[in-house]
């Protein structure tokens, strides 16, 4: 046995350094098996969407309160997000992956057997509470079984289940749904979440650093678990239901968002100054570059998943495209993604990553520039993927760095809080993101069609002009002459609210890019980092 080997096993295993210790199988094998996991779980927050009115067709409800269905998941997946951290401390990484992996099976499985709505809930926040762990995990399994100079091709392994995962999803799900029932797109889950619990139970195993916590349960930070899902809770609620109930002019959401400000701030003075075993560890942010890449993770989870709701509602409900359709549209960003997500993960261990992220940030913000200028009612199929393909490319010069960033100057055993905060943040972002866009989109067309209707006023030259023209276009071709010219005022009234709504979402990627522009200016902030270097601290 040679001296370095033997240093290392007369060291007590919570002190072992991340250079000595090596999985005992092949990295890849392990980044195989745990993007399996993250990738059927990322899969299942979109894939539903298409398939609520089918649900509420066959259970006897509204479509509203079939909506509960995503509302339920995005709760309880957010709770366990951040106190991932926490739970391997009491548990054990592994054990926590496999049990995380068995809960979110079952309870797929139960969610495609529910005879009625509220069972359906109730095992979608069972599903939820097991696939909250699944993505932080899978990231802090990767970190650990990879040395820091290759951390990056890992993590674009693991950022091609998360950024593809919801692009595939509303396609598959509508394939699915059409072609056999709304239940299969749970029953799916259960033979991949089975074959992953064993490769999980056969190849991954705990870093040294990563051991269970002796009598764990007389530390239960109760305080903060409370505070934590008070507070998430409320946020996931209010910002899924906030643009249906007109938000602050509804009492159920102003009340939910006293509940969710009560709720954080209470939880973040509370980890931070009172609690002696934090749930969430918030004094992480005290390093400012991992706040930095914090507050990044959050604007590309709002940028992403707002783009990606913009663009199949602007071609299925102006367009008339198909949900499935639509998804072929993405698809092309996919393809993107698939490609350039293992080249960035190269790029990144030649590189700063901190000009990497500016390189995407930039991307980003004229790619969505461009789709406010090239956007409107007569856009091919191919002009719309072309649109979708500017408005990713950038990505995967986001994803990958960002999350190596948010390691930088970490401490090893941290890996486990570090990945589960960076997942939480862009989660939540993606809820902002979604529910801003729905409102922006609203409230936008609504002052658009003030102002167009305005300009089409009764007895003017110009609505005058086209309404007869229309008209006369009608009875040439053999409609009565009255209804000809009702049908004509009709079509041109269609004509100013489809415009109104085209500018509308112009205006919203143009606040998109805005976004992606100041985050531009911010990368430079960041600290340097070492690529290719086995040194996970900054310069």
């Amino acid at each position: 046995m040679s001296a370095q080997a033997q240093a290392v096993q007369a060291q007590p295993a919570s002190f072992v350094s991340a250079e000595a210790w090596k999985p005992q199988f092949n990295p890849w094998l392990i980044a195989t098996v745990v993007a399996l996991a993250a990738f059927m779980e990322v899969l299942d927050t979109s894939i539903a969407n298409v398939a609520l009115p089918y649900m509420a067709g066959n259970l006897g409800v509204s479509n509203d309160e079939s909506t509960w269905v995503l509302t339920s998941y995005l709760v309880s997946n957010a709770i366990v997000l951040p106190i991932s951290g926490w739970l391997v401390r009491v548990v054990g990484r592994k054990q926590l992956f496999m049990t995380c992996l068995s809960i979110f099976t079952i309870s797929s499985l139960l969610c495609g057997l529910a005879p009625s709505l509220g069972l359906l809930i109730f095992f979608r926040i069972l599903q939820g509470a097991g696939g909250g762990g699944l993505q932080p995990l899978a990231q802090s399994i990767l970190a650990d079984s990879f040395p820091p100079e290759k951390r990056g091709i890992a993590f674009a392994v693991y950022g091609i289940t998360v950024i593809v995962a919801p692009t595939v999803g509303p396609t598959l799900g509508g394939w699915i749904t059409d072609s056999y029932s709304w239940r299969w797109i749970f029953f799916i889950n259960v033979p991949v979440g089975i074959l992953t619990v064993l490769l999980v139970m056969r190849f991954v195993e705990d870093p040294p650093w990563s051991k269970r916590i002796k009598d764990a349960l007389s530390k239960v930070d109760y305080v903060g678990i409370l505070l934590l899902t008070v507070g998430i809770g409320a946020l996931q609620v209010m910002l899924d239901k906030g643009q249906e109930d007109d938000w602050f002019g509804s009492h159920f959401i102003l009340t939910f968002f006293l509940l969710a400000a009560g709720g954080l701030i209470s939880l973040f003075i509370w980890e931070w100054w009172f609690s002696k075993t934090p749930v969430v560890e918030v004094r992480l942010f005290k390093n400012p570059n991992f706040l930095g890449a914090n507050v990044m993770m959050f604007t590309l989870g709002l940028i992403y998943f707002a783009s990606l709701v913009i663009m199949p509602q602007f071609l299925q409900t102006l367009l008339g495209y198909t949900a499935e359709t639509s998804g072929f549209v993405l698809s092309a960003g996919s393809v993107v993604l698939l490609v350039t997500m293992p080249l960035i993960g190269v790029l990144s261990s030649k590189y700063q990553a901190r000009y990497l992220i500016a390189i995407g940030w930039l991307s980003i913000a004229l790619g969505l520039y461009y789709s406010a200028l090239h956007l409107d009612l007569t856009i091919s199929f191919g002009v719309a993927s072309f649109i979708r393909v500017v408005q990713v490319v950038g990505l995967p010069f986001l994803f990958v760095p960002i999350n190596l960033a948010s390691y930088v100057g970490m401490p090893t055993e941290k890996s486990s809080s570090v990945s589960g905060l960076i997942n939480f943040m862009r989660n939540i972002g993606s809820s902002v993101g979604t529910s801003l866009v729905t409102t922006l989109i609203a409230r936008r067309a609504q002052r658009h069609q003030i102002f167009l209707t305005a300009n089409v006023t009764p007895g003017g030259a110009a609505l005058h002009n086209a309404v007869t023209s229309l008209a006369a276009r009608l009875a040439a071709s053999g409609m009565n002459a009255v209804l000809a010219l009702k049908q004509a005022e009709a079509l041109v009234y269609r004509s100013v609210i489809g415009q109104a709504t085209v500018l509308a979402y112009m205006d919203t990627y143009v606040i998109l890019a805005a976004a992606a522009a100041i985050m531009f200016f911010l990368s430079f902030a960041l600290k340097r980092n070492q690529p290719g270097s086995r040194r996970a601290g900054p310069e």
